[in-house]
């Protein structure tokens, strides 16, 4: 069993993503290899609310490129959490 602090990786911060701070739903980066259990196990823990619904998307590398050589940058899996209606507030801007 991995520790539940290695599923989440970091909040996405993005003009869509603040606009749905407002209707409780916070974006995450995850592990590639979490599923929905327990990406809802690991913010429940953590942060210390109730976990309502997850939905999950893999995005995939983009390529980029330098001068002639070319790459792809590496996949990632995002996290949309929807906490419940009683649930405090997460603040990700805290001073």
């Amino acid at each position: 069993m991995r520790d539940l602090r290695d599923i989440i990786k970091r909040p996405v911060i993005t003009e869509n993503s603040a606009d749905l701070m407002a209707e409780k739903k916070y974006t995450f980066e995850v592990d590639t290899k979490a599923n929905k259990t327990e990406i809802k196990q690991a913010v429940e823990t953590v942060f210390g609310v109730k976990v309502e619904k997850v939905n999950t998307m893999n995005v995939n590398g983009k390529l980029k490129r330098m001068g002639r050589h070319e790459g792809y940058r590496p996949n990632r899996k995002k996290a949309i959490v929807q906490l419940s209606e009683d649930s405090k507030d997460l603040d990700f801007f805290e001073a």
